[in-house]
């Protein structure tokens, strides 16, 4: 499976279709009212007109019930639910089997334990999309801008593609990707320039960035060989 870039948290033409320009791989939507990317139904509907098979739209959801996911898959015919909350094994293989769609479970990390979880949801979700644990105190999931320990996927090894998410930006991902050897990367807030506002500039650079340092990292396993 191919390298995936993923702008998540879009929320205007313009800023989606600066993505879909610069060659994002995955779009995604937040639905999710405490999140200042949070998007409406109509909002989700128009904008995901605009994707028209360019990329895959991922619809994110905390803890959603099954009306709220129905009407998001009816609205939206997301191409990926990315289960960003405290669903269970059981609740991401139920989601799963009632709509059809390929979930990508999140897993929240701050220390070596957090990835004790792994085998269970790995065997009922299509990816897995590592980010950084939310502080105590937070309104919301997701490691608010701030990047984990890279070093504790060094190695990992997993049955289904995962992707790094967590306080990246154009100016680390490449780092990033040489430590924990993803296979994709998904940025929000470090392509912002306030919270929820996306900047046409800074998706650019990071998806660029991205890439390079995905050919970085082929080239340098060939010429390992």
């Amino acid at each position: 499976m191919s390298f995936a870039v993923k702008i998540c948290g879009l929320s205007t033409r313009e800023t989606l279709e600066a993505a879909l320009e610069a060659g994002a791989d995955m779009v995604g939507f937040v639905f999710f009212e405490a999140s200042p990317r949070h998007v409406s139904l109509g909002t989700a509907r128009d904008l995901g007109q605009i994707v028209k098979g360019r990329a895959l739209k991922v619809a994110l959801t905390v803890d959603a019930d099954d009306a709220t996911l129905a009407n998001i898959a009816e609205t939206l015919q997301p191409d990926v639910l990315q289960l960003h909350g405290n669903e269970s094994v059981s609740r991401v293989r139920d989601i799963k089997r009632t709509f059809g769609v390929p979930a990508m479970k999140v897993v929240a990390v701050s220390t070596a334990q957090d990835l004790d979880v792994l085998p269970g949801f790995a065997a009922v979700s299509d990816r897995i999309l590592f980010d950084a644990r939310a502080p105590k105190d937070a309104t919301r999931p997701g490691g608010l801008g701030v990047p984990f320990d890279w070093n504790l996927l060094k190695n990992l090894m997993l049955d289904i593609p995962f992707m790094l998410s967590g306080g990246l930006t154009a100016a680390n991902v490449a780092e990033a990707i040489r430590i924990a050897r993803p296979g994709g990367v998904d940025v929000s807030s470090g392509v912002e320039s306030a919270p929820g506002v996306k900047d046409i500039g800074m998706i650019r650079d990071f998806i660029r960035a991205a890439r390079e340092a995905d050919a970085a990292k082929l080239n340098q396993k060939v010429t390992s060989v």
